[in-house]
């Protein structure tokens, strides 16, 4: 090691300098210097030191980490490894490249993949590859349920992460609610509502501890070819451990639909999610600030709902227009009712997944046993006819 002989050299420079000036004279070969300029390079040797060892051990660190990671990925069951290569042959597939959307992780195009079967990909933001990347892969890896969007792959090759998602071709929630060709029949609105709480209560109740979605909202509501609802983007989830009902953490999700309670006191909990639910379930209902809800607008929607709820306002200013009276009223104020709940600026007033999910069921049911009756006597055709009726799966 070369530091070893200059170290010695030191050495002796501070043993020269502390010798007195009559030993100069018998002091042949040596360079003199003194005390204090042999403390000063002492102090830049180890200063220099220092500096090499920290270098080394970041790098040490960094490797740990690769290695570490790359521990995970080969854990992850059942999913794919894709090539960058397969990535972009996959997205500019005919030349073209289709954008889907984007979000706070990154952006979401359409591809292809050889077998033509349609994907969504997201490419991973650099700012966002910190968690969101591992937490989606290591989330969507182990949980799978009917009404959560499937992960089929993922690529982290060359500073580049992406994620391969199972094509929802009827776009997200607010697009639909959005739509001037078409809209969402009182049937497939209380269709989302039931499938959004059934798989909240899947995650909520997880034997691996309760998942905190953290990021409930119109847009990361998906909808199938079917209509069929599923719940995407687990960039944010944070998993409750058996023995924990509350965390501490950064305050994270979309403004508008983030808990109060939460906001001010980063205290997280499955109550979060309800909160989020509570205010799709108003706009649902209402069909008003898909989007950019602000706080502004989310307190104005609230307010109104529960106005409404109270009786202090006609049930007609919070129902969508569009909808044209075309609703089970009785459906309608019952899940008014349990919204306005959910939205409770205390977690303590907020009813649980349980109930929430057993409320927007039964209100599933009696438009099930409606749109039977409907159809048989002929007077009305359902949308919704064509899609099947799921059982509930107990947790």
């Amino acid at each position: 090691m070369k530091s070893a002989p200059i170290f010695l050299l030191i050495l002796s420079f501070t043993i020269v300098g502390s010798q007195t000036d009559s030993d100069n004279d018998t002091d042949n070969g040596y360079i003199k210097i003194k005390v204090s300029d042999a403390k000063s390079i002492l102090a830049w040797f180890l200063g220099l030191m220092g500096i090499i060892v920290l270098v080394v051990l970041v790098k040490f660190v960094r490797r740990f980490d690769k290695r570490k990671e790359g521990k995970l990925i080969s854990t992850w069951s059942g999913l794919y490894r894709f090539s960058k290569e397969e990535i972009e042959k996959a997205i500019n597939y005919g030349h073209t490249k289709v954008r889907l959307g984007s979000g706070s992780a990154g952006q979401v195009y359409q591809g292809i993949l050889p077998s033509r079967q349609l994907v969504a990909i997201k490419h991973i933001y650099r700012t966002a590859m910190s968690g969101s990347f591992m937490r989606e892969v290591e989330g969507l890896s182990k949980i799978r349920h009917s009404n959560l969007v499937s992960l089929f792959g993922f690529c982290d090759e060359g500073g580049e992460q992406y994620l391969v998602y199972e094509y929802c071709s009827n776009g997200n929630l607010a697009q639909n609610l959005l739509r001037s060709d078409s809209v969402l029949s009182w049937d497939q609105r209380v269709k989302i509502l039931r499938d959004c709480a059934l798989v909240l209560r899947f995650l909520h109740f997880h034997p691996d501890g309760c998942i905190v979605h953290r990021d409930i909202k119109l847009t990361n509501i998906l909808l199938t070819e079917n209509m069929e609802s599923k719940l995407s983007d687990f960039g944010l989830a944070k998993v409750l451990n058996m023995e924990e009902s509350k965390v501490f953490t950064d305050v994270r999700g979309t403004i508008g639909y983030m808990d109060p309670e939460y906001m001010t006191n980063a205290r997280l909990t499955g109550a979060s999610d309800i909160y989020s639910f509570g205010i799709v379930a108003l706009q649902i209902l209402s069909g008003r600030k898909v989007i950019e809800l602000d706080i502004a607008a989310r307190d104005t929607l609230t307010r109104k709902a529960k106005d409404v709820q109270m009786k202090k306002r006609p049930l007609d200013d919070f129902m969508d227009p569009r909808l044209k009276g075309e609703v089970n009223l009785r459906d309608f104020v019952s899940i008014l009712g349990i919204a306005v709940l959910c939205v409770a600026s205390s977690s303590r007033g907020r009813p649980t997944i349980k109930e929430v999910f057993d409320e927007m069921d039964r209100a599933w049911k009696n438009t099930i046993a409606n749109m039977h009756s409907t159809v048989e006597t002929g007077s009305y055709k359902s949308s919704m006819t064509q899609l099947a009726y799921p059982e509930v799966i107990e947790v």
